[in-house]
């Protein structure tokens, strides 16, 4: 195991545990494929925080309402970026820890992947063939029982079907579908990957 520190210069440090030699002092790799599982994991947690975070500054800055789809994203990332945490700060050394935190990632992506699939086959829909607009999240919740809130969410809306922003082509929940697919793989493979420390 590596114990890592910052110097006032900026530079991370690192040594094999139970070495006091200076001369093992290495500076930390750039290349996350080579980092630790916790600190693997933690990048997770900290892009999950930074994904929610811009989902927020869409809404309150740009004026990008969520429609109740791109609300059950959201709450997909935090899930994901929940089990990010939580196996960062344990950061169980045992495989099968790792192995268990893998599955609960992949889970919880695999949630967040039919979420946002759903919502981009509502995008890609004609106009003669999306669902009228129905009432607001909020008020759903207040009125219905949550297995009808679920079932009505997900049968979509004329809301649902708006593409108020794209990058490079895709919409924000094409995009999500990526990442969430991305979060999947590269979660798995840093739980299930042989380590030496």
């Amino acid at each position: 195991m590596l114990l890592c520190w910052r110097l006032p210069a900026a530079r991370w440090h690192c040594r094999a545990r139970g070495s006091e030699s200076k001369s093992e002092y290495m500076p930390m790799s750039l290349n996350p494929f080579s980092w630790s599982f916790r600190s693997q994991y933690g990048l997770g947690a900290a892009l999950c925080a930074g994904l929610v975070g811009y989902a927020l500054y869409a809404q309150h800055v740009l004026g990008l309402e969520p429609c109740p789809l791109c609300v059950f994203q959201r709450i997909a990332y935090m899930a994901i970026g929940a089990v990010f945490l939580v196996a960062a700060l344990h950061n169980p050394r045992a495989r099968a820890g790792r192995i268990t935190y893998g599955v609960l990632l992949v889970l919880a992506a695999i949630g967040g992947m039919s979420v946002a699939g759903r919502h981009v086959w509502l995008q890609s829909l004609p106009p003669s063939e999306v669902p009228a607009c129905g009432p607001g999240l909020d008020y759903l919740l207040e009125a219905f029982p949550l297995q009808d809130v679920l079932a009505r969410v997900f049968r979509g809306s004329g809301e649902c079907a708006e593409i108020d922003w794209t990058f490079l082509g895709l919409s924000m929940p094409a995009w999500n579908l990526i990442v969430y697919a991305l979060f999947a793989t590269a979660g798995l493979w840093a739980a299930v990957r042989r380590r030496d420390r």
